[in-house]
């Protein structure tokens, strides 16, 4: 029996194993194995799971094909480029192969739901605008005052049945898993849509929403430095407090502006013509708006100020508790 074929035998009868086991198992060098390996990982037999050091190898679910190809000609371009899950297990699914699996999971007719979801990505699609959606006025319903002239989402965070969209789910595993990788990706995605907003509206000073969440990779930073902007960035500093209270917990609109004005501060001494102020999701907008304000009373900012999230939420005062 063939090294590889010893290995899919072994692997299939555990499960899954590791690296460092099929070397003791098979009693030849680590390097060997992971020559073989790497090639039943390419040739689609193996799947490999988890990250250095810890890494596992298992069968690799055979792929329904004639399921696959079910979803109508009309739909499969559609899926292809515009879904994406995040399974329970953490692994990224895309186009078909991901709607086929959401379906199954789900007990849901793949070929009925297909057209089901074409039909409300063009309910949604309805309210962006050359790759837009605006949102402003959503903040003149929500507020009392506004700051900011405009609002622009680049996406929903989800949608009605099928959930995160494929920007939210990009946006929630991104930041939550602090997978640099998965957030170069992101970046890749929304990088062509800010700078033709940037030129646009003429900006020449661009604001990143800090976290209010201490985590070692931190989402907006790695933003700000895998988008490089050529445009002068603006410092917006997260202030220390006692006790870290994160915007996502809290519920009330009235909770979340007093948030947003005592833990957070524009340090800019720099006038600007227009601004542009990025977050990574609008919910209630309250942090946003409250930004704007300090920008106008620190008056550094003469005309236009612009705000930009990477998703938004569908209703009016909709708090997005995940991200």
């Amino acid at each position: 029996m063939k090294t590889s074929e010893k290995i899919i035998e072994y692997v299939r009868k555990k499960g899954q194993a590791s690296g460092a086991e099929l070397s003791d198992y098979l009693e030849i060098t680590d390097r060997a194995v992971r020559k073989q390996l790497r090639i039943l990982v390419e040739s689609d037999i193996l799947k490999k799971e988890g990250r250095p050091p810890k890494v596992f190898y298992s069968l690799k679910e055979k792929k329904e094909t004639e399921e696959k190809y079910s979803i109508s000609e009309e739909a499969i371009p559609i899926i292809e480029n515009r879904f994406l899950i995040i399974t329970s297990a953490g692994e990224e699914k895309q186009g078909s192969e991901g709607f086929v699996y959401w379906c199954k999971k789900n007990n849901l007719p793949i070929e009925k739901t297909a057209k089901e979801y074409v039909k409300t990505l063009e309910k949604y699609d309805k309210y962006k605008k050359d790759g837009y959606i605006d949102g402003t006025d959503k903040f003149f319903k929500t507020f009392k005052e506004v700051f900011v002239d405009k609002v622009f989402y680049l996406d929903f965070y989800s949608i009605e049945r099928f959930g995160k969209t494929r920007l939210g789910q990009l946006l929630l595993y991104a930041k939550t898993s602090q997978n640099k990788k998965m957030i170069k990706g992101l970046v890749a995605e929304i990088k062509p849509k800010i700078e033709k907003l940037i030129k646009k509206f003429n900006i020449d000073g661009v604001g990143f929403i800090p976290p209010t969440v201490k985590r070692e990779v931190q989402l907006m930073k790695e933003i700000e430095k895998n988008l490089k902007l050529k445009t002068r960035i603006i410092k917006i500093s997260k202030i220390k407090t006692d006790i870290i209270v994160p915007q996502k917990t809290l519920s009330k609109k009235e909770d979340r502006i007093e948030n947003a004005q005592k833990t957070m501060a524009v340090e800019e001494s720099a006038v600007f013509s227009n601004i542009l102020l990025i977050d990574d999701a609008v919910g209630s907008g309250a942090t946003l708006n409250e930004m704007a304000r300090k920008i106008r009373q620190k008056k550094i900012c003469k005309n236009k100020i612009v705000g930009l999230a990477i998703t938004g939420s569908f209703k009016g005062f909709d708090v997005i508790s995940e991200v």
